[in-house]
């Protein structure tokens, strides 16, 4: 009767910190990057602890005691008797270098809160909270006007971003083959500026506000096919989609020319209607796992944003108008993997998980014309479980990852960022008599 007091405690506990964590979901930038201005934002990272240390490598995962929102198909393989509990934050320092000029900055963020069950027999629910993109960003510009001695300076500013709120099925359709859907809200604001100031008197200041609010869908199906190599290997092959649509959001665009002798402004709004969209998204990859000691896997991504329109202020026609070629395709391949030096140790070395990964990624976007910055990353982590009298499964995920964002005539990003996540997985299910 004690333990069962205990475990009571123990989710209550849990509970607050979940919700605690909630509600700073909106509250919080994730992001300090210029290049968070471009289309919908820095896209974000959805994975969760244990598949962060492996840079997010998701398509071939199948594990019964880790929630693996990026393939819905795996929530087919939750444990029968428990509940799963996953959050995570994150923080981190990026280094922003441009003709030799540097600057860091820093920021902290939550990341998730994602959670699943056995609803019955071969079918799976889990149930979350993920950042689907991140606006933040504030830096200005000087610079001369020809040969006098007025200069001007353009202030650029942003915040807010996009939240994905989701439901999740995940069905063995027999043995080796499952698949799954991912139901979601997506929903959001941003805001973005430009403010042009001169130093002569006689010069007007021109600012401008974009922003959109957003509220629409978000659909993404999977499926993972299983094959037993040997009786201790298995080979796992994974493919997601992602259905592009329309988002039914409305961007605006208000210019305020203010006249600095007169102090008189005029004022003007442009509005696009149904100007925003997500892309169709497609994802495949394997992870071969050799019984209880270790996983290994590949994962290739591509999100057609080329093929999408996105608003854009047209100075000369004084207009706001949609226009292509702003956005471009991003694929991303990423490689990692787990080890486990023995499982049933005494020894707490010998029982965590130890992680990797690498990826390199295209951007979604161009800046002046010309194609993004490419992001090449490495991530390292643990997993520790946490053990007690009446819980052996849950485990705290570590890791780092270091990130660099760069391209030729474009500002460098370097960003070490450490994650933090705790999967509670706890006995819910689980029968108790007592005597």
């Amino acid at each position: 009767m004690k333990h069962y007091e205990q475990r009571m405690k123990t989710k209550l506990l849990s509970s607050i910190f979940i919700g605690a964590l909630a509600l700073t979901a909106t509250a919080q930038s994730g992001t300090n990057s210029p290049y968070s201005q471009f289309g919908l934002g820095v896209l974000s990272e959805q994975a969760q602890g244990f598949n962060r240390g492996m840079n997010g490598l998701s398509q071939g995962l199948r594990f019964g005691n880790q929630v693996n929102s990026m393939n819905p198909a795996s929530y087919s393989a939750v444990d029968s008797l428990t509940m799963i509990i996953d959050v995570g934050a994150s923080g981190q320092i990026t280094n922003f270098s441009e003709n030799g000029t540097k600057k860091n900055a820093h920021n902290a963020n939550f990341e998730y809160l994602v959670g699943a069950f056995r609803l019955m027999p071969d079918l799976g629910l889990s149930f979350g909270i993920l950042p689907y993109t991140n606006v933040g960003y504030n830096y200005y510009q000087t610079s001369a006007v020809g040969t006098s001695s007025t200069t001007v300076t353009q202030t650029y500013s942003g915040s807010g971003g996009l939240h994905q709120a989701y439901l999740g099925l995940g069905w063995n359709v027999f043995n080796s083959f499952s698949v799954g859907a991912n139901f979601s809200y997506l929903w959001g604001t941003y805001s973005k500026s430009v403010v042009v100031s001169y130093t002569d008197s006689y010069a007007n200041t021109v600012s401008k506000t974009y922003g959109a609010d957003i509220a629409s869908y978000k659909l993404d199906f999977g499926a993972q096919w299983e094959r037993a190599v040997t009786p201790e290997d298995i080979l796992t092959i994974g493919a997601t989609v992602g259905i592009g649509h329309k988002l039914g959001a409305d961007a605006e665009l208000n210019i305020t020319n203010k006249n600095t002798q007169t102090s008189v402004s005029t004022d003007s709004s442009f509005i696009v209607s149904n100007a925003l969209s997500i892309p169709m998204t497609y994802g495949l990859g394997l992870a071969w796992k050799h019984g209880k000691k270790w996983t290994v896997g590949v994962d290739y991504s591509l999100q057609k944003w080329g093929s999408l329109e996105f608003p854009e202020s047209d100075d000369v026609m004084q207009k706001y108008v949609m226009k292509s070629g702003l956005l471009k395709d991003r694929s991303k391949l990423t490689v990692g993997g787990e080890w486990i030096p023995n499982v049933a140790s005494r020894n707490l070395l010998n029982r965590i998980r130890y992680r990797f990964g690498a990826s390199y990624a295209t951007s979604y976007y161009k800046v002046n014309g010309v194609d993004g910055p490419k992001e090449m990353s490495i991530s390292a982590g643990f997993g520790i479980p946490i053990t007690n009298a009446y819980n052996n499964r849950s485990v705290l995920n570590i890791s780092g990852q270091w990130a660099r964002s760069a391209a030729t005539g474009l500002i460098t990003e370097n960003t070490f960022r450490i994650n933090i996540g705790i999967t509670f997985n706890e006995a819910w299910f689980m029968k108790w008599k007592f005597n």
